[in-house]
């Protein structure tokens, strides 16, 4: 009897090892979840000033960007460039990138590519709600929506275009934060940037890093 007691306790106390070795492998997998700022949507915002602000308008550190769709967003302007529009014409938006916090939440944010006739301007109604910012033919934000215009231009037998960016950032920021309309308009910028080089454009007239802001 003692001898079989002693050969079952042999045993558990190897299971015991096994598990114990076995929990320690699956606790010990620590890979975090999501990408980094400077990862997302082919890395648009890989420069400091634009992974800053990605983390700051989110509050977050890590993302998920399984809803973005760069290609195509970025075959769509390829085929504007393709054929002349009507100026009246407005393709719909296509979202070249859309963020959701890895740890969950909902807070999210949209960048969507688009073509325009021209850059709008502004509206007298506007002052005081956006910010204009010095960067491609024209670029101004709320505390909710960025927007940024360049001109692209491309070699014959290709069509110039005029290429409108929009962030779209999370809802219930006051009207009044600045900071958060500089935030938006360098990811909208960070955007424009990758997409004109992607694209081949000349003669963009983006700024580097953060635009400066030219009104309140």
């Amino acid at each position: 009897m003692r001898s079989a007691s002693v050969g079952a306790g042999a045993v558990l106390a190897v299971a015991a090892l096994l598990t114990s070795c076995s929990s320690g492998d699956g606790g010990g997998d620590t890979a975090p979840k999501g990408a980094a700022a400077a990862e997302v949507c082919e890395g648009f915002a890989g420069d400091a000033p634009a992974a800053a602000a990605l983390r700051a308008v989110m509050g977050a550190e890590r993302f998920t960007d399984d809803l973005s769709e760069p290609e195509e967003a970025l075959d769509g302007l390829r085929d504007a460039t393709r054929v002349p529009r009507a100026d009246t014409y407005r393709p719909r938006p296509l979202t070249y990138c859309r963020l959701l916090p890895a740890e969950g939440g909902t807070t999210d944010l949209a960048v969507e590519l688009g073509t325009a006739a021209k850059a709008p301007g502004l509206r007298p109604e506007h002052a005081g709600t956006v910010t204009s910012y010095t960067s491609g033919l024209q670029a101004f934000s709320s505390s909710g929506i960025g927007r940024l215009y360049f001109s692209c231009r491309l070699p014959a037998p290709a069509h110039g275009i005029v290429v409108e960016t929009v962030v779209r950032g999370p809802a219930g920021v006051p009207d009044g934060d600045l900071e958060q309309r500089t935030r938006l308009i360098t990811l909208a910028n960070a955007a424009a940037r990758q997409v004109s080089a992607e694209l081949g454009c000349a003669g963009d007239g983006l700024a580097p890093g953060v635009p400066a802001g030219t009104t309140g």
